[in-house]
C-alpha cells in the first residue's frame, strides 16, 4: 500500500483536483467561470516555459548524442514512428466515420444557423509559400513566440547538429544550454505543485460552460469521436506499448501515463502538457535523449487526436453536402491539416479547418461547422496528442537501442 501511495501520489492529488473541479462545474454550472482566471494562471505559467523548453531538451538531446549516426538514427525512427502511427489513427477515425454522422436534411438546418457573411482571410499565399512560413521566420524575436512553433524545433534540431559540427569547441556552449535546462526543471517542478489547483479550477470552468450547451445537432459525432478515442487510448496505445517493451513495458506505461492525460483534460494544450509528457516519458524508461526529443517534435508534428478530429471533420462535411471524397483524398488531406494545426488551446485549427474547406471545395460559411466540432472534441482529441507521443517515445526506443532497451533502463 505504502508502494502504491509513493508511485501514485501525484496522480491521485492531480486526479482529485480534476474530480472536484467537475463537480464544481456541474453544481455552479456557468458560474464555474468565476475560477477561470486561476485555471489560466496555472496554463500561462505551462506555456510561457514552452519555447525554452523546446530550444533546450532538442537541442541539448541532439548536441550529447555520442554520434551523428546516432543522431541519424534518432530522427528518422521518429519520423517513421510518426508517420505509421498517424496512418493508424487515420484509418480508425475513417472506420468510425462509416456510419453517417448528419443526416443531408438536418444539414440544411444547420447551414440556416450560419452567418453566410463569415469569409477567410486570404493571405495570398500559396502552399509552397505557407510551408517555407510555417518552418522559418524573418526575425530571431519571432522564434521567442509559441505561435512559430515549427520554426523554433527546425532551428532547436540545427542548434544541436551544429554543437556536434563543433565538436570539442562546442562542448562549452553545449554545458551553458544544460545547465539552463537543469533550472528549467526545477520552475517546472515548482510550477506543477500548483497544478492540482489550477486544473481544478480549469476543469470547473470547462465543465460548467460546455456541459450543457453542446448542441443535439453535433452529439452524435462527439459520442462516436471519443468511442474512438477511448479505442486508441486503451487499445492501440497499449498494444504500442507491448509492441516497444513487453509486458513490463506495458506495466510501466500505465503506471506513468496518468498525470500527462489529466493534465491534457485539463488544458486542453499539447504545449502545455510537454513539462509533464517529458517526464513521464522518462519515467517509463525512454533514454533522455530520446524522450527529450520525441515529445516536443511530437507536439508539432504527431497528433493522433487531430488527426481522427480532422477525420471527423472531413466526413461531416461530406455527409452534409452528400458529397464524394475518396479515401486517398481524405488520408492525404488529414495528414497535411493536422500539421496546420499549432500546439495551443481552442482555436489553433483555423488554417487547417479553412484548408479542407478550400481543398475540397466547401463553402466558406461552413468554417463555424468545423470549429464547434474542434470545439467540442478538443479535449479528447488533446488527450490523443499528448499520450500517443509518449506511447511513441517508447516504440522510437525500441528502433533505436534494440529489442532489450527496456531492461537495460
Amino acid at each position: 500500500m505504502k508502494n502504491f501511495i509513493k508511485n501514485y501520489k501525484m496522480t491521485i492529488i492531480l486526479l482529485g483536483g480534476i474530480l472536484v473541479g467537475a463537480i464544481i462545474g456541474l453544481v455552479a454550472g456557468e458560474g464555474a467561470t468565476v475560477l477561470s482566471p486561476f485555471g489560466d494562471l496555472f496554463l500561462n505559467l505551462l506555456l510561457v516555459v514552452v519555447v525554452p523548453l523546446i530550444f533546450l531538451t532538442i537541442s541539448t538531446s541532439i548536441g550529447k548524442v555520442d554520434s551523428a549516426k546516432r543522431v541519424g538514427k534518432l530522427l528518422l525512427a521518429i519520423v517513421a514512428v510518426f508517420l505509421i502511427t498517424s496512418l493508424i489513427s487515420a484509418m480508425v477515425g475513417i472506420i468510425s466515420t462509416r456510419t453517417t454522422l448528419v443526416d443531408p436534411g438536418d444539414g440544411q438546418a444547420i447551414m440556416q444557423a450560419l452567418d453566410d457573411s463569415i469569409q477567410a482571410e486570404d493571405d495570398g499565399m500559396n502552399m509552397l509559400e505557407r510551408t517555407v512560413s510555417a518552418i522559418s521566420t524573418d526575425d530571431f524575436a519571432n522564434l521567442l513566440s509559441r505561435q512559430n512553433i515549427i520554426a523554433l524545433i527546425v532551428m532547436s534540431i540545427l542548434v544541436g547538429l551544429s554543437i556536434q559540427m563543433a565538436g570539442e569547441k562546442g562542448k562549452p556552449f553545449l554545458n551553458v544550454l544544460e545547465s539552463a535546462n537543469e533550472v528549467l526543471q526545477k520552475l517546472i517542478q515548482i510550477i506543477m505543485y500548483y497544478a492540482p489547483i489550477g486544473l481544478a479550477c480549469y476543469f470547473a470552468n470547462f465543465v460548467g460552460t460546455f456541459g450543457a450547451s453542446i448542441a443535439v445537432g453535433y452529439l452524435k459525432s462527439l459520442i462516436i469521436y471519443c468511442v474512438a478515442c477511448l479505442f486508441i487510448y486503451f487499445g492501440v496505445y497499449s498494444l504500442y506499448a507491448f509492441i516497444a517493451a513487453g509486458k513490463d513495458g506495458f506495466k510501466a506505461y500505465w503506471a506513468n501515463i496518468i498525470p500527462p492525460t489529466l493534465t491534457a483534460l485539463a488544458t486542453c494544450s499539447s504545449a502545455a502538457c510537454i513539462p509533464v509528457n517529458t517526464k513521464c516519458a522518462q519515467d517509463i524508461g525512454c533514454p533522455m535523449d530520446i524522450a527529450n526529443t520525441t515529445i516536443p517534435l511530437g507536439t508539432s508534428f504527431h497528433k493522433d487526436g487531430s488527426i481522427v478530429g480532422s477525420v471527423f471533420k472531413i466526413m461531416f462535411l461530406v455527409y452534409l453536402f452528400d458529397a464524394e471524397v475518396s479515401l486517398g483524398t481524405i488520408i492525404l488531406l488529414t495528414l497535411i491539416a493536422t500539421v496546420m494545426v499549432t500546439a495551443v488551446p481552442i482555436g489553433g485549427g483555423t488554417i487547417s479547418e479553412m484548408l479542407i474547406i478550400t481543398m475540397l471545395g466547401f463553402p466558406v460559411a461552413a468554417l463555424p461547422i468545423l470549429t464547434i466540432i474542434a470545439t467540442i472534441i478538443d479535449a479528447p482529441a488533446t488527450i490523443l496528442n499528448v499520450v500517443g507521443d509518449s506511447a511513441s517515445s517508447m516504440l522510437v526506443s525500441r528502433i533505436v537501442e534494440g529489442k532489450d532497451w527496456f531492461k537495460r533502463q
